[in-house]
């Protein structure tokens, strides 16, 4: 499994159908993640059916994923934890990037149903996904001295969704 991960992580692959048809760039990557998802999934002991998975599995192989990170998390205890460029190096963990595991469930979720899945039934669009990816997201960004500042969604009337008061800012202490 350890290769497939490595392509998996790296991004390596074939763009090219078994019918021959060249894939877009998303299409390609989205079919290498639902291969190496389905082969993580037949490595387990035992193996478990893609139709027996659920959201359990998903935060199994997400957190399998961050073996082959390449994002600095500095943890609380490190002298440059919170720190956005740190002076020198540490020997704290590298991670997924939260970008990338977020971009990674919004192509399985979009995999799973393309493969016959419902969208009732879909593992990737869980809760506990949604909730796991904000966590991954918060943890990393106050690791790294950088705050998460969420979009504000546009309104059709320019005068309303103005106010600071309710800014989205993460704040430290």
């Amino acid at each position: 499994m350890s290769s497939s991960g490595k392509d998996f992580a790296e991004g390596g692959g074939s763009s090219t159908s078994p019918q021959g048809i060249t894939l877009s760039r998303y299409e390609s990557q989205k079919r290498r993640d639902w291969n190496t998802f389905g082969q993580y999934l037949n490595n387990l002991r035992p193996p478990v059916p893609i139709s027996q998975c659920n959201s359990n599995h998903v935060l199994e192989f997400l957190r399998y994923l961050d073996q082959f990170g390449k994002t600095k998390v500095h943890l609380q205890g490190c002298m440059f934890y919170g720190q956005p460029e740190p002076p020198a190096p540490c020997t704290c963990p590298l991670r997924q990037a939260w970008g990338s595991l977020d971009a990674l469930i919004g192509r399985l979720r979009a995999a799973y149903e393309e493969n016959g899945g419902t969208p009732e039934t879909n593992p990737f669009a869980s809760g506990a996904i949604r909730v796991f990816l904000r966590e991954v997201r918060e943890c990393q960004a106050k690791a790294r001295g950088i705050p998460y500042k969420k979009k504000k969604k546009s309104t059709s009337n320019p005068s309303k969704g103005n106010d600071d008061s309710s800014s989205s800012t993460m704040h430290f202490s």
